[in-house]
């Protein structure tokens, strides 16, 4: 298959998410980590009463349990997915919905049937954007042969962090749709002009490898130091020709690290996709495994994915959502954006992340700190407001998640972490 027809077969495959307007919905995702409430170490995949155990007694409730050999690896149902990251991040993406309401309702009740899976284990599921007290290194991989070339190739070919990313993150991602090339190319430029300022609002990594962070927005160093060709933001996603076809060209660019052929996982290294589609017929699977395999801060596959929050407890977390649906949505505040972030560029991007590292919501964006231009945001937003109103109020009180849990965890580590973990909303709700 020759260049130009790679290129057509994943511009056609993003193409195929345009949507009418009134057909828009929005999709999240959170990663926990399932730690012991007393002592806040992070419980594996295989021990006791450990989070393989959990899975199953989940797909006991009558759920569909995804298998890799004998092991289970996930949930499948109709209105969320159970999946576990490399050192046994307990991730659950639930289903898209026109309304936060619709999101909120079903996050209760799916989250309503999990947690007692946990608590009665005395396990928590936290709410937090690093692990709470583990260190990466006394975690291991879970049993997927996948995690093990993914680990090969960031160890030949990574950065300094990719193994803080597997094993020690956990975020929060957002899913907006886009009505035609010309929508998306808007929505794909705001969503990377404002990076910093997601990252910033939602920073929630207090402890980073056992110790106090000194510094802000851990994930994203992590992410930005992960892998240069597949992490952070995309440099073309400031240029004026943006378009499907380009985010396809830096697909095929990318290393495959891995495929799946013949049923199982297949290490590929660095071997660029544009190669693998040499040999390889570009199914479906095929290019959704392509569109998979990289992770910048927005990620395109039939819809946005916007993935710099941190996992943040309730009502952050819905706040985070009901924040970057109106951004994108509401016509108003997405042609603010747009005005506000006209003359970003890649370069500017890179500079403002580097100062946000140091000052967090403090940093200066052209007249006002991060804070000041978050608030104006929400004070704009029309629908939502229930929402929205926890984050308007921890903006004028100038403060981030990771700010309330620095003072509980003085307090008592346990009793922050008990906090932000999801047990505390079900008992609460």
């Amino acid at each position: 298959m020759n260049y130009d027809k790679k290129i057509d077969a994943i511009v056609d495959y993003i193409k195929s998410g345009e949507k009418s307007v009134e057909d828009f919905k929005v999709g999240f995702e959170v990663e926990h980590f399932p730690i012991n409430a007393e002592t806040m170490e992070t419980i594996t995949y295989g021990e006791e009463g450990g989070v393989r155990d959990s899975l199953t007694e989940i797909e006991k409730l009558g759920y569909e349990g995804v298998y890799e050999g004998e092991n289970i690896m996930g949930i499948s149902a109709s209105d969320f997915a159970i999946s576990i990251e490399p050192a046994a991040q307990f991730e659950v993406a639930y289903g898209a919905k026109k309304t936060v309401d619709e999101l909120f309702d079903n996050y209760k009740k799916v989250m309503g049937q999990i947690v007692p899976i946990f608590d009665k284990k005395n396990q928590l599921l936290a709410q937090v954007g690093y692990q709470p007290k583990s260190k990466i290194d006394d975690l291991p991989f879970i049993p997927k042969e996948r995690y093990k070339y993914m680990a090969q190739y960031f160890k030949d070919f990574g950065g300094t962090s990719p193994f803080n990313m597997m094993k020690g993150s956990g975020s929060l991602q957002v899913a907006i749709d886009y009505k035609d090339e010309a929508d998306f190319k808007k929505k794909f430029f705001v969503a990377n002009a404002v990076s910093t300022f997601l990252y910033s609002t939602f920073d929630n990594a207090y402890i980073f490898e056992g110790e106090v962070y000194p510094k802000h927005n851990l994930r994203q160093s992590i992410w930005d130091n992960c892998d240069k060709n597949r992490s952070g933001i995309y440099d073309f996603a400031f240029d004026s020709d943006l378009s499907y076809e380009k985010y396809a060209a830096k697909i095929l660019a990318t290393d495959s690290i891995f495929i799946h052929k013949d049923g199982k996982d297949i290490y590929t290294g660095n071997t660029p996709f544009e190669e693998i589609f040499d040999n390889e017929d570009m199914s479906l699977d095929m290019i959704n495994h392509a569109l998979s395999i990289v992770f910048p801060d927005v990620r395109v596959k039939t819809y946005i994915e916007v993935r710099m929050p941190d996992n943040v407890p309730y009502p952050y977390n819905f706040a985070a959502v009901a924040l970057i649906k109106n951004m994108f949505y509401d016509e108003e505040i997405l042609q603010f954006l747009s005005q506000l972030f006209a003359d970003m560029t890649y370069e500017r991007s890179q500079k403002l992340k580097d100062k946000a590292l140091m000052q967090g919501i403090d940093t200066i964006y052209k007249d006002k700190k991060i804070s000041e231009w978050m608030l104006e945001i929400t004070q704009m937003i029309k629908e939502d407001s229930e929402y929205i109103k926890p984050l308007e109020d921890l903006l004028k009180k100038d403060q981030t998640p990771r700010d309330i849990y620095e003072s509980l965890y003085k307090e008592d580590p346990q009793k922050a972490i008990c906090n932000y973990s999801v047990n505390k909303f079900i008992k609460e709700n």
